[in-house]
């Protein structure tokens, strides 16, 4: 444990020990000792000057030397807990415990405990995630000890298979790393000035050059598949996903390994993201609405990656504990809806539109550059359909389900227990045509789940049926 501090201290100090290492005998050399010397000790002094302890009903954190600073949280605050292990932490049989108390905390005042036994840290969590049930449930708290609970058997629900490796090239890291690739082809031969006709004309430079250009684009190409595929290894091999009595476990990471516990009382909900290119690779992935998480965790826990349709599908079975609100068809919002989806598809494709006629004019462009406005018209038709139908909305098995989007689909269950009211808002051109967005709003993920262009009669009645009284006593008249 102490070994790790140090290294965690030191490796913060390298940019300085390279330029002191870069001054040179003597004074540098010296100073390159010091330099070692001082991360050493402050991460020695950390590890001396940091405490824990778990109360009967808190969790509690000391640190400091010349500035002692406690961390303290309630049992019943204790929302979800992160197991991570960098590669020296596994080397060294080691792992970082972090409690998420659902509180927007800094980074200085977080509850992570550092460097932890990995067997230690597995019956932390344990006892941890046991205290909070216990204190949530009062009546069941009667039993064995928390700290001679054993850890309770988990059903696997999905897990990491090869194949799942394709889908890295469908998300928005695959194509963010091609475009990375198109545009480092672009200027490298814009550097070299490629141009067939200059290289086999003026210059008489064999055609093998020009293969050979190609084959750097090709090689360019091969390099980002390699980076999205092994981006996606590094970060999701090994994942598993899990659940026990208490608590859903999110495992994943090949060289860093993480683990997320997150309380089932937690789980509010899931949403289903199936993004435009992973729609057709048949993909998606699933995302908990958790609540009590603020900051960058709210609403940002993976439950499934990247992977096959039918796996996030039956995950989101699982999560939610019945299939209907996966697989139930949604009420479509109807012809104004349509109407509103089309529209804004072309008015904002309006610009694209006139770019051709502009190259003509200005830019000189041939005549055939005008055939690309009917093109353009009929991709934003399509666009405008696609969003037209991804609109629905239901309340099936005690969830309020909606969905929406194109280039990033979702459809969002949430649990009717969980929702705390809503938001019903309507632009000029809304309130014209009858309709409204509707937000549901939650205490878990982002706040709120919203879909657009509701007809008013069937937001009401989607609020009645979730919320039975909540809406009646705002209308007007009531």
């Amino acid at each position: 444990m102490l070994l790790i501090h140090a290294l965690n201290a030191l490796w913060k100090f390298v940019p300085v020990l390279i330029g002191l290492a870069a001054v040179g005998n003597g004074l540098g050399s010296a100073l390159f000792y010091l330099g070692v010397g001082m991360p050493v000790a402050i991460g020695v002094i950390r590890y001396l000057t940091t405490e824990y302890r778990v109360t009967a009903d808190r969790v509690e954190l000391r640190r400091g030397l010349l500035e002692r600073r406690t961390t303290s949280a309630p049992l019943d605050r204790v929302r979800s807990i992160d197991l991570t292990a960098t590669l020296p932490h596994r080397v060294l049989g080691l792992t970082t415990v972090v409690v998420g108390t659902g509180e927007a905390a800094s980074l200085g005042d977080r509850i992570s405990l550092d460097a932890l036994p990995t067997p230690a840290a597995g019956a932390l969590r344990t006892d941890l995630l046991h205290r909070a049930q216990a204190d949530a449930e009062p009546a069941d708290g009667a039993g064995a000890p928390a700290s001679d609970q054993a850890a309770p058997a988990r059903e696997t629900v999905a897990r990491f298979e090869p194949t799942w490796l394709l889908f890295s090239v469908f998300t928005s890291a695959g194509l963010v790393a091609f475009g990375a690739a198109l545009g480092a082809a672009a200027y490298f031969a814009e550097l070299v000035d490629v141009d067939v006709e200059l290289l086999a004309e003026e210059l008489s430079v064999p055609r093998v050059s020009v293969a050979t250009v190609a084959g750097v684009v090709v090689s360019a190409g091969i390099l980002a598949l390699a980076l999205t595929l092994g981006g996606y290894l590094v970060t999701n091999g090994n994942f598993s996903l899990t659940r026990d009595s208490r608590a859903w476990h999110v495992h994943r990471g090949l060289l860093t390994t993480r683990e997320t516990s997150l309380d089932l009382d937690r789980l509010a909900g899931v949403e289903i993201g199936e993004a435009a290119a992973m729609r057709l690779a048949r993909g998606g992935r699933l995302r908990a609405i958790a609540t009590g998480l603020t900051g960058a965790a709210a609403g940002a826990v993976d439950l499934v990656p990247p992977a096959p349709r039918a796996t996030v599908r039956a995950a989101a079975a699982a999560a939610l504990d019945t299939p209907a609100p996966v697989d139930a068809p949604l009420r479509h919002h109807g012809a104004a809806a349509r109407q509103r989806r089309y529209t804004r598809a072309l008015l904002a494709g309006s610009p694209s539109l006139a770019a051709p006629a502009i190259a003509v004019a200005v830019g000189g462009a041939p005549l055939w550059t005008l055939a690309a406005a009917p093109a353009l018209v009929a991709l934003l038709l399509l666009l405008g359909r696609d969003r037209s139908r991804s609109l629905g909305h239901a309340w099936v098995d005690g969830y309020v389900v909606m969905r929406s989007g194109s280039l990033a689909r979702r459809r969002t269950a949430l649990a009717g227990e969980h929702v705390i009211g809503w938001n019903l808002r309507a632009s000029w051109f809304q309130r014209r045509a009858g309709l409204v967005t509707v937000a549901a709003t939650t205490a878990g993920g982002s706040g709120s789940t919203e879909v657009y262009d509701v007809p008013t009669a069937d937001a009401e009645r989607l609020a009645d049926q979730a919320t039975p009284g909540l809406l009646a006593q705002f209308r007007a008249g009531s």
